[in-house]
């Protein structure tokens, strides 16, 4: 509990001193802000616009469903509360409440769905295994939108057979590592060599035209050199948030991503570093530019602290090992900046890889919801999960994709548990 407060508080004053922020889609605007061209008053109401969907419709589920606590119920809040606050030490305050707030809402609403005679929270561990099997498939659907159906359905056969031989062989070790590890290496091995053809091919035809061969915009190094040297400047503050979530993560009770809430759930702290490691790949190039473009760096790095957390041995090590790695993303910036702006490819497989990571999970959180859904009622938890995610599609998404099924899940749990009080309904034996 301690830990969660002092992770909040802080991230919410380094949000109210613009040096951190977690939601992507405002980073951009907190340049606006520094340099007064946007108040917090105009700020804020945006803050809030941007993340009220993921902290109701996906973050508060999936803590619920899981018991692991994620960056949407516990950093997008602290955006909002961190540019609300008038004062830094407001800030700290309203961030310490947020996390009370949600420890003792979380446990307590745990304890109440436990203790009904239709227990939907046990249900909802059917949601790992489809979310965890078929994350491992994510960069061959990265392969096919970037590089065509052939090259996606040759990494596709790799990584089914290297799933197959690793279940067979190693009994002991999750079947998707080394298929997803696999991927990834054809993913950034397609990319390189597309940039270096491209530009072995612009090189040639400048060399046929007597002009000189094109080099890489860099009309943006000066700003990126002002405000990489800012966020330099605050590391301190960026060491202490480093090594605080880092050591969140290696207590158990704090996960990164959709898929790894599920793995931290069961204690699969090694499948879930592995799992969060990849995914970072993802993410490396929208952080790290909007880090540089903004001076304001994000409440999570750039996600490899998650990895590090997980695997840590003890907390003490998580600390440090949190902290050294915000040190080492802040010091790397501008190196990154300069490395993306020669290899364009590889940043167009980051938006790739968000892309495939969103559809895969869709697709594992619908399966396990609609299995959570049959664990329950048979059929009728079939039909009542399937059906709910149905009717959210028909009107719209008024709860965003991806935490439609296990919103299902819930009101499905509650709706028989109304009517087992009502008579109509008796839970299934097992």
């Amino acid at each position: 509990m301690a830990l969660v407060v002092a992770v909040c508080a802080l991230s919410a004053l380094l949000v109210n001193m613009a040096v951190a922020v977690f939601h992507d889609g405002v980073r951009p605007f907190m340049l606006d802000h520094r340099q007064g061209r946007m108040k917090r008053r105009e700020i804020t109401p945006l803050a809030f616009s941007l993340s009220a969907g993921f902290v109701f419709g996906l973050g508060a589920p999936m803590a619920f469903s899981t018991g692991v606590l994620n960056p949407w119920i516990l950093f997008l809040p602290t955006d909002v509360l961190g540019l609300l606050a008038a004062r830094r030490w407001l800030a700290v305050v309203l961030g310490a409440v947020w996390a009370l707030l949600v420890v003792f809402g979380l446990s307590r609403a745990t304890q109440a769905a436990q203790s009904l005679p239709v227990d939907f929270l046990t249900a909802m561990q059917s949601l790992s295994d489809p979310v965890m099997y078929l994350f491992a498939f994510f960069p061959a659907v990265a392969v096919a939108y970037q590089f065509g159906r052939a090259r996606g359905a040759i990494a596709f056969a790799v990584e089914g057979v290297l799933m197959l031989a690793s279940a067979h062989v190693w009994k002991g070790v999750f079947p998707g590592a080394l298929s997803m590890a696999v991927g990834m290496l054809l993913l950034v091995g397609l990319a390189l060599h597309h940039d270096l053809v491209k530009r072995r091919a612009a090189r040639e035809e400048a060399r046929a035209r007597g002009a000189r061969p094109p080099v890489p915009d860099t009309s943006a190094d000066s700003l990126f050199g002002a405000n990489a040297k800012r966020l330099r400047t605050h590391l301190p503050w960026l060491m202490a948030l480093g090594g605080l979530v880092g050591t969140l993560c290696a207590t158990g009770a704090f996960a990164g991503g959709e898929a790894t809430s599920y793995l931290v759930q069961h204690g699969d702290m090694v499948n879930a570093a592995q799992v969060d490691f990849y995914r970072t790949f993802g993410f490396v190039p929208l952080i790290g530019l909007t880090s540089l473009a903004s001076g304001t760096f994000a409440t999570n790095g750039v996600n490899f602290v998650y990895a590090v957390g997980y695997i840590a041995p003890n907390v003490a090590v998580a600390a440090l090992a949190g902290a050294a790695v915000f040190t080492v993303e802040v010091l790397a910036l501008t190196q990154l900046g300069k490395l993306f702006a020669h290899v364009p490819s590889v940043q167009d497989a980051a938006d790739h890889i968000r892309h495939a990571i969103n559809q895969v999970l869709e697709l594992g959180i619908l399966f396990g919801s609609v299995l959570a859904g049959m664990r329950m009622a048979g059929g009728t938890g079939i039909a009542l999960v399937g059906g709910m995610y149905v009717l959210n599609e028909a009107m719209g998404r008024p709860v965003i994709r991806l935490a439609a099924a296990p919103v299902a899940v819930i009101c499905t749990g509650l709706l028989l548990n109304v009517a087992y009080w009502s008579h109509l309904f008796t839970p299934l034996k097992g």
